[in-house]
């Protein structure tokens, strides 16, 4: 007779409890533990048909394939034995073209072989367009695309394509599997691709949308559940890296912005991304949080539009438009993501509070980070800012990572409590530490030239050279570069350029 075992999974998280709790010791939510019972029998059968499926069929049906990815990989007798390192070849020269450019550099520079990405965002914010768009680019290249149906129904995402420049009369497109028993699909998709072995080349790409909506028959819980999403999940993961074809996973979103059951698929997967949105308006940014086979922290920035994803030009300076930079409470930084470089304005309001306790309100910077920084400039430049509500924000819906925006941020606190503002052409740039001291960024230069490009003029910044002078490569930039030492310092010349140009310009 089945044995039963009874686990609990918080519903936000997937973290596993064996009895019910309250609050969920892996995030911290309330009352998110949901009972799942476990056959064990059927968790063998389960094992023993996944194994029949991507082992004993896959590897019958994938020699070929296989053998071609791994040439000595496969024998005679069509098993399995090691390979020497040097066999193998790398998955630099086994990554598919992506289109456009700014996604194939968030992916690494392609879409490498086997590999499982994983595709997060909220509700509506476009994830299911940009991957269509992917995939019609990726027909019109020769390259296979199956796009599984879990959420929406064929005639959907032909209407879709339809608005994404599809043209039914001219080419036929990619397949749609309309499946979401995991069973059923895995045959599927073995059948589809054993069709196409023998005498092609074609590569294929898997695009399962969503991995929530996947369920397979030898796990007793509802579909979208952390142990289905883990099972499923595996599963597919198992199955790209035995046939060489890269997929795609389409997760969902927990309301703290997380992906549902992140613990349960980041470690499975080898790529996970944020599809974000920017306040409701028309940009998008993909941010890679996870990337076996490239930066992690790379980001796009792309515009909906009616028509699909496009690229934006100039985004250097996306977040600056329609910045005037003559009230005070504002500052500029450059930024990092991956390898890109974004100006940045950080905005503040300091003022008087009205009630018992002062507010502290955040927006695309961490809290505390904020309130660390409050702290700092009271204690070590003399700003009181205890009996004050403090509110700051990223300007055009960005979020800053960078430890080199520090100094920005205190500028802005400042510059509002003074009623100062920072001049329009002033570039504020330094990573600041407990005792006060300012710290320089990394990549300087980068930083410096993207400033330069867009006309800003002068720099407050750390020393990149204490006791020294000022390298040669950055002293060729056309910019007015004045070094501090101590917040203190680095405030006054900020909001009070005018005071010490002449103590410390340099180059």
């Amino acid at each position: 007779m089945a044995r039963k075992n009874t686990h609990f999974f918080c519903k936000d998280c997937g973290h596993e409890e064996l009895r019910w709790a309250g609050k969920c010791p892996g995030c911290g939510a309330w009352n998110s533990f949901a009972e799942m019972k476990i056959t064990a029998t059927s968790a063998k059968k389960g094992s023993r048909g996944f194994k029949s499926q991507t082992r004993d069929s896959g590897l019958a049906g994938f020699a070929n394939k296989t053998a071609a990815a791994w040439p000595e990989a496969v024998g005679p007798d069509g098993k399995l034995r090691p390979v020497p390192l040097s066999k193998i070849s790398s998955a630099e020269t086994n990554r598919l073209p992506v289109e456009p450019a700014e996604v194939a550099r968030v992916l690494g520079g392609g879409l490498v072989e086997g590999s499982v990405v994983m595709l997060g965002g909220e509700p509506g914010v476009g994830k299911s367009t940009l991957l269509t768009g992917l995939a019609l680019w990726w027909e019109r290249q020769g390259i296979r695309v199956v796009y599984v149906a879990g959420e929406e129904s064929p005639a959907q995402i032909r209407m879709r394509a339809e608005r994404l420049g599809f043209k039914p009369d001219q080419e036929d497109g990619f397949s749609i599997l309309p499946e979401v028993h995991l069973e059923t699909l895995l045959d599927a998709l073995h059948t589809e691709l054993q069709n196409h072995l023998l005498g092609d080349d074609t590569k294929t790409i898997i695009i399962a949308d969503s991995i929530q909506t996947l369920h397979s028959e030898h796990i007793d819980s509802y579909p979208g559940s952390p142990t289905q999403i883990k099972y499923c999940g595996g599963v597919l993961a198992d199955f790209a890296r035995r046939s060489g074809c890269p997929v795609f996973l389409v997760g969902h979103v927990t309301k703290s912005g997380d992906l549902a059951g992140p613990k349960l698929l980041e470690h499975m997967v080898d790529t996970v991304l944020y599809f974000e949105g920017s306040g409701g308006g028309p940009i998008r940014m993909v941010r890679a949080v996870k990337n076996r086979f490239g930066t992690t922290g790379e980001l796009a920035v792309m515009e909906m539009r009616g028509d699909g994803l496009f690229p934006v030009d100039q985004a250097g300076v996306l977040f600056l438009s329609g910045r005037r930079g003559k009230e005070p409470g504002s500052a500029v930084c450059a930024v990092k993501n991956g390898s890109r470089t974004f100006l940045v304005e950080v905005q503040a309001l300091v003022s008087p509070s009205r009630y018992g306790t002062p507010q502290r309100v955040v927006q695309g910077v961490d809290s505390k980070r904020v309130a660390l920084l409050a702290a700092i400039l009271e204690k070590r430049a003399g700003l009181d800012l205890g009996g004050c509500d403090v509110f700051v924000k990223v300007a055009g819906g960005g979020r800053i990572d960078d430890p080199g925006a520090d100094l920005a941020i205190m500028a802005a606190l400042a510059s509002s409590l003074r009623e100062k503002p920072v001049p329009l052409e002033t570039l504020v740039l330094g990573e600041v530490g407990l005792t006060g001291e300012v710290r320089g960024v990394s990549d300087l230069e980068a930083r410096l030239r993207e400033a330069g490009r867009h006309g800003f003029r002068r720099v407050v910044m750390a020393d990149p050279n204490p006791g020294g002078k000022l390298s040669a490569r950055i002293k060729g930039v056309k910019m007015q570069l004045i070094t501090v030492t101590s917040v203190e310092e680095a405030v006054a010349l900020a909001v009070h350029p005018g005071a010490f140009d002449q103590a410390r310009q340099e180059g």
